[in-house]
Formats: structure tokens, C-alpha cells, sequence
């Protein structure tokens, strides 16, 4: 629920706007609250928008709740669906998995978050995030896969002082496409863009990136610092 006011939001998208044009190697999602979406959909040229999350059903009596379809009239690009925070509040893997096939089928890129809630030293995590992975896209065809955004974000590294250490997020990234490779092959494990969440900032972005061999951030509370979000986006469009 952040920023609290459309004019605080409009002052960070503004911004982003400002220095977009001058960045050639980079795409910029941004995932504002839903009452600022059509404020900021008007012209995605240099800046996408995206939704922090849609309902698991695509038409009914839900009080509250934002469709698919609502997303798609509004020209919505992406949408995150997963997100930690969402699934501690009840969210479970098979309604996210019909959250993504329901974006899938509107044309709209599912940005889907998995992720540890503690690292344990036997390795029990990685059967957690295989468990994860293989759940949320139960039943979606190899065929209407290629929209699929990967987000991995160890909640244990949220809001932490640091980020996951570079190498332990490239074992990861390797773990995650074999993962994805047993279900949909391997051509479509490596050619499916897999990013990384948890206190990412301009000054550790470019060793999460490089080293970490993600092809992506997801970006939280740094994007809210518009110095140092604007920071952050012109220094992994050096890379």
C-alpha cells in the first residue's frame, strides 16, 4: 500500500520517466497500487506497468477483488502473483496457479514470485522450492508458457541489511531452471527470464546480476527511494 497518495506515486513514476529514454538495455516494470493504474498506462513506451496481483477467478460475485479482465481493458503488461506477503496472508500454490493461467490466457506476463521462508542447512528449502514451483504452474501447457516470468525472492533476505550472497543466488538460478527443465524442457528452463528479490540496491545490483546470473530484480522497498531507484536502473544498464 505504498506510496500512500497518487501524487507521491506520480512523483517516482515521473522520475523513472525522466531517465527511461536514455536506458537501451533495460526493461522497466513498474507495479504501482491499483488505484494509480490508469494514471500511468497511457503511454508504456519506455515504461511498462504492471499490477501487484489479480484474483483467482476470472468473473463473479467477489466483493473487493480485481479480474483479469479489468487488468487486460486497462492495457496492463504484467502482473505479480505469489508474492510473499500475499501468500502469508492465505494464498495458496493452486489458486496462484490458476492466477497464472488466467493471465496467460488474457496475453498478460504472470510475474511469479517463489521463495524460501528460512535456508536450512540439509537443503529441505530446495524441496520447498521445488514443491513451489511445480504446484503454482500445475496444469499450464508447455504452449502458453513463454509469457512466465520467474521471480525468486527468499523472504528470509526481505528487508534484510543484506542481499542473498551473489554465488548462493547463482546455485539458485541453476536449481530453479533444472526445475523448470524437468517440467517444460530445457530450451524453455534457459530462455525463461528468472529474476531475484530481497534487499536489492544500486550498489549490490551489479554483483546480484553478474554473478548471481539473474536476468532480473524485483525490486521493493529501494523503489520507493527514487535517488536510488534512478540509480539503480542506470547502473544495470551499464552491464
Amino acid at each position: 500500500m505504498n506510496p500512500s497518495t497518487y501524487e507521491e506515486a506520480r512523483k517516482i513514476y515521473n522520475s523513472i520517466k525522466r531517465v527511461a529514454p536514455k536506458l537501451t538495455k533495460i526493461d522497466i516494470v513498474i507495479c504501482p497500487p491499483y488505484t494509480y493504474l490508469k494514471s500511468f498506462v497511457k503511454n508504456q513506451n519506455e515504461v511498462f506497468i504492471g499490477a501487484q496481483n489479480v484474483f483467482f477467478q476470472e468473473q463473479g460475485s467477489y466483493t473487493g477483488e480485481i479480474g483479469v479482465n479489468m487488468l487486460k481493458d486497462l492495457d496492463i503488461k504484467y502482473v505479480i502473483v505469489g508474492h510473499s506477503e500475499r501468500r502469508n496472508m492465505g494464498e495458496t500454490d493452486q489458486m496462484i496457479s490458476k492466477k497464472v493461467q488466467l493471465l496467460l490466457d488474457s496475453g498478460i506476463s504472470p510475474i511469479l514470485c517463489i521463495g524460501e521462508k528460512e535456508r536450512m542447512e540439509q537443503g529441505e528449502h530446495l524441496d520447498y522450492i521445488k514443491i513451489q514451483i511445480k504446484n503454482s504452474l500445475e496444469k499450464v501447457a508447455k504452449k502458453n508458457i513463454s509469457k512466465l516470468i520467474i521471480a525468486y525472492e527468499p523472504v528470509w533476505a526481505i528487508g534484510a541489511k543484506e542481499a542473498m550472497n551473489p554465488p548462493m543466488i547463482h546455485e539458485m538460478m541453476l536449481f530453479i531452471r533444472k526445475t523448470i527443465s524437468d517440467i517444460y524442457g530445457h530450451e524453455c528452463a534457459m530462455s525463461m527470464p528468472v529474476l531475484y528479490g530481497g534487499s536489492v540496491n544500486f550498489r549490490n545490483a551489479v554483483d546480484i546480476i553478474k554473478e548471481g546470473q539473474v536476468d532480473g530484480l524485483l525490486v521493493g522497498r529501494e523503489s520507493m527511494n527514487t535517488t536510488g531507484f534512478v540509480e539503480l536502473l542506470k547502473t544495470i544498464d551499464t552491464i
